[in-house]
């Protein structure tokens, strides 16, 4: 007899979709604030973050798993480390926007699929069907490719990805919730970035936040749009293998690339199509491989 398994748990597809969506099109809402300094901007959207998260948190009433958290010291050692992690990681990717970067951003995040995939594999203990490490390979082979013909902008591509991939596994084993754990990484931060903004209040030109109420209302935007993917991404961390999730992780990067080329009019090399093509080659395997599996019927006892 062949029947689907009864009372499975929530998938973490839907989420893992919505925040790469997201973070896909977070370009187009750096336009707005391109006058803002990099550091500067980072340490308002640390600012704007918090009392989001405070809100959900008060509506969720989920104080008491904040604090619990808080309690425990490796939890609150762990969230110091992905906190500084994801800092590193927005810092980097709004530089790289704002300084025209826009492939360099995406490749940093076609390899960060690879990071997770190994972490997953070599860490996590997950295991990779046939299939799935042929698409390894395939999209490796196609970051390679354009790897070597961008050096000059490498680092950016390599600290987005390593510093990414590495907060995501954090994340995945670290014992809190997705809501508290945002929460407390954001008010570790919340002092140093409070420094950046009152540094950069006290400067000849002063504060970004203050220039006019447009600039404004769209520094306090980025509170909300990064908390809600990194929510989305969390809750979808601890629902699906961590290889997996890495996979998916190629919409992202894509939605990019497609800005950079047609509202961006960045040009397109040769080499930068050959990439996308077999990274995109190595996802429909991949998918491919995930649809079979979880299409072939479970076997059980009469």
């Amino acid at each position: 007899m062949s029947t689907q398994p009864e009372n499975s748990p929530p998938s973490g597809l839907p989420a893992a979709l919505g925040a790469y969506i997201i973070w896909g099109l977070l370009p187009l809402y750096l336009v707005l604030v391109k006058t803002v300094p990099p550091f500067e901007f980072v340490g308002w959207r640390i600012i704007w973050t918090l009392p989001f998260c405070l809100l959900i948190v008060a509506f969720r009433k989920q104080f008491a798993d904040v604090i619990a958290a808080l309690g425990d010291r490796r939890v609150v050692m762990t969230l110091c480390a992905s906190a500084t992690l994801i800092a590193i990681n927005w810092l980097v990717y709004v530089w790289a926007i704002q300084n025209g970067h826009i492939y360099a951003a995406s490749l940093g995040y076609y390899i960060n699929p690879l990071i997770n995939v190994l972490l997953g594999t070599f860490v996590l203990g997950e295991r990779l069907s046939k299939r799935q490490w042929l698409a390894v390979g395939l999209a490796a082979s196609g970051v390679a490719i354009l790897a070597a013909g961008a050096l000059t902008t490498l680092w950016i591509s390599l600290t987005l990805a390593f510093s990414f991939g590495t907060y995501g596994l954090l994340r995945k084993r670290v014992a809190v919730g997705s809501l508290p754990g945002l929460t407390i990484e954001s008010a570790i931060l919340l002092l140093p970035a409070a420094g950046v903004a009152l540094f950069y209040a006290q400067e000849p030109v002063g504060s970004s936040f203050t220039v006019d109420l447009w600039l404004s209302l769209a520094i306090m935007l980025g509170g909300v749009l990064t908390a809600v993917p990194l929510l989305m991404f969390a809750v979808a961390a601890r629902r699906m293998d961590y290889s997996t999730l890495g996979f998916i992780q190629f919409l992202a990067p894509t939605i990019v690339f497609l800005l950079g080329l047609f509202v961006f009019r960045e040009d397109l090399k040769p080499v930068q199509l050959a990439c996308f093509v077999m990274i995109w080659t190595a996802l429909a395997i991949f998918v491919w491989d995930m649809w079979a599996r979880r299409a072939r019927p479970v076997k059980t006892e009469a």
